[in-house]
């Protein structure tokens, strides 16, 4: 039963993530620590002062896996103008996420959610789902699931919040 349910759950994400957009917002982001990939704890808050995007994503689900790469790319063209990209997995099992950064490999820093506590604060109900924060501190906007181009999207928000 336990396999049915996760099998539902992740059906009902991937549905979600092929139906739903961007949403613009103006609040406050919960701050959050969680510990990354190099083990290290990575703080929300002392990252104010760039503009943080915050990607949600599991190694089981197939837009995340075609926006990976195309994240990293991103990441590497804008990391030195103030902007900072923080890749959040999901799973409860941390070493699926580990083996799949094996086969693609990038740059920015991966943070694991095993208790879904913070993917919890920030509504996410589709993978992958992708927050992006102001300067001060401010959630901005929610964009949920991925299709190509999507991250032309991200750039243009993403610029917007840097001249801010």
């Amino acid at each position: 039963m336990k396999i049915f349910n996760q099998l539902f759950v992740a059906l009902a994400m991937v549905v979600l993530a092929v139906t739903v957009n961007a949403k613009e917002l103006n609040k406050p982001a919960p701050d959050f620590t969680l510990k990354s990939m190099t083990g290290e704890n990575v703080k929300l808050s002392e990252l104010r002062g760039n503009v943080v995007m915050i990607n949600f994503w599991a190694s089981w689900c197939g837009p995340c896996r075609q926006e990976m790469p195309l994240l990293d790319k991103f990441y590497d063209k804008y990391k030195n103008l103030g902007f900072v990209l923080l890749g959040v997995n999901v799973e409860e099992d941390s070493s699926k996420a580990a083996g799949y950064l094996k086969e693609v490999p990038v740059s920015f820093p991966i943070l694991y959610d095993n208790t879904n506590k913070v993917s919890e604060m920030y509504d996410v109900d589709a993978m992958p789902s992708t927050v992006l924060v102001d300067r001060e501190g401010n959630m901005r906007f929610l964009h949920r699931g991925y299709k190509p181009g999507d991250e032309n999207e991200y750039k243009r928000l993403m610029k917007k919040l840097m001249r801010e």
